[in-house]
């Protein structure tokens, strides 16, 4: 009978560490709620990967849904013009601009920065999939503390077509060749995108801007 006790008691302390470790720890918004930014500008992302195109692809994918979440969001593509015309040819210098300048010659309450760290087609001898993997991370640029991070990812595996061993083969090819008229990845950041920011835990706080409608289902 002893035994018996010790081995419920030695499985309801395993089952508390598990229950314990997959607990999702909430987001410290102490920063993001101090701060209260009402307007973000967008740095063209640096990037990770050796595709050329991320970083334009994602560009315009982010402004949506950082505006639907209630932040005015300076146009991207005026914001990257503006920086080139001032000398900054390249995303790794717009990154290390100066925070006061940003604020001085743009006027944002907040900067978000981007990296690319996974993107593209993924094939496999049965499969093919798209992923994006990126970083955020929101500063107030006011004194550079961080408001808010995040890492969106996400991925869109093909449909393996049926058929065993060679349905499978067969549809890993028809994805590579449609992947090469049809590029997923811009749908496949919009579902990273809403990943992050609609994070019940960890997602991105409404800004002063949220449509009433919104509220309903937002944080």
């Amino acid at each position: 009978m002893k035994h018996v006790k010790l081995y419920t008691k030695i499985l309801f302390l395993a089952l508390l560490t598990v229950l314990t470790g997959c607990a999702v720890t909430p987001y410290d918004y102490s920063a993001l709620r101090e701060a209260k930014p009402r307007s973000v500008v967008v740095i063209p992302p640096t990037n990770s990967t050796v595709e050329v195109n991320a970083p334009y692809i994602y560009m315009s994918t982010i402004s949506q849904p950082l505006a639907e979440k209630g932040y005015y969001v300076f146009p991207v593509a005026v914001v990257e013009r503006f920086m080139q015309e001032n000398g900054l040819p390249t995303p790794a210098e717009m990154n290390a601009v100066p925070l006061e300048k940003i604020r001085e010659h743009i006027g944002a309450d907040a900067v978000l920065y981007i990296n690319i760290e996974d993107w593209g087609q993924k094939y496999y001898i049965t499969s093919s999939e798209s992923v994006v993997k990126v970083s955020l991370k929101m500063v107030d640029a006011n004194n550079g503390n961080i408001l808010w991070k995040s890492q969106p990812h996400a991925v869109q595996p093909s449909s393996n077509g049926g058929g065993g061993l060679i349905g499978a083969i067969a549809g890993a090819i028809a994805t590579q060749i449609a992947g090469s008229i049809t590029d997923q990845t811009p749908e496949v950041s919009r579902i990273a995108n809403k990943n992050a920011f609609d994070d019940q835990y960890r997602g991105l706080l409404n800004g002063p801007y949220i449509k009433p409608e919104k509220l309903v289902t937002s944080n």
